[in-house]
């Protein structure tokens, strides 16, 4: 797959050498989470907050209510920039300056645009549910139209973007390493835990497949 050009936007200057401008490292960091911090401006202050998202192709989709503050002010701006983490490892060195983490980040930006028609809103309603849990929607009462007349849908064209990947240990100082200091790594991850039933729920509901599944897949 190819690789976003490297400008100046997009340039990873601080730890370049972990640095990654190929399209499908990307893409895989972000399909393994579905929430993203979104960066916006408001009123001249800069605002990040943390948002559910879906990604088809090369576009990202998020959702919002019509009085969204983030999301009104990016289409006003018709621009936007989007981060995804995963922390991997703590990097617990022999001295406090080299302890780090691994981890996995991609930093998008590109353009923005409301999404009007019914039908497109509905998909891309539709995958962001399916992000967050494969084959979620279908079990779902169907969405009415008041809440699909009251959701703001936005849809971003990634037209540039670069990661950052560490996934290596302790890097010391040469010297350091006769000291008697442990050092090593705490791996970290996220799993899920098995599925608690809504109280209001009647006994004859029983857990559906693609939420055992689901369970299943990433509790190790």
């Amino acid at each position: 797959m190819s690789s976003y050009t490297k400008q100046k936007l997009n340039k990873v200057v601080r730890g370049s050498k972990r640095a990654t401008y190929n399209k499908e490292a990307i893409n895989q960091i972000l399909d393994a989470g579905f929430i993203g911090f979104v960066s916006y401006v408001y009123e001249g202050t800069a605002i990040s907050i943390p948002m559910a998202y879906s990604r088809i192709g090369d576009k990202v989709y998020l959702h919002g209510s019509l009085k969204n503050r983030m999301l009104l002010a990016a289409i006003e701006a018709e621009r936007m920039s989007m981060t995804v983490m995963h922390l991997d490892a703590l990097v617990l060195a022999r001295s406090g300056l080299h302890h780090s983490v691994n981890y996995r980040s991609a930093t998008l930006f590109g353009s923005l645009v409301k999404i009007e028609e019914r039908e497109k809103k509905v998909e891309i309603l539709k995958s962001i549910i399916n992000y967050m849990v494969p084959d979620r929607w279908d079990s779902l009462r169907p969405i009415n139209e008041k809440e699909i007349k009251s959701t703001l849908v936005v849809e971003m064209s990634i037209e540039s973007a670069s990661a950052k990947i560490r996934d290596v240990g302790v890097q010391d100082e040469k010297e350091d390493y006769d000291t008697d200091v442990w050092a090593g790594l705490v791996p970290i991850r996220q799993v899920v835990g098995d599925a608690i039933r809504d109280e209001m729920m009647p006994d004859h509901i029983k857990t559906p497949e693609h939420i055992i599944n689901y369970v299943n897949n990433n509790k190790n």
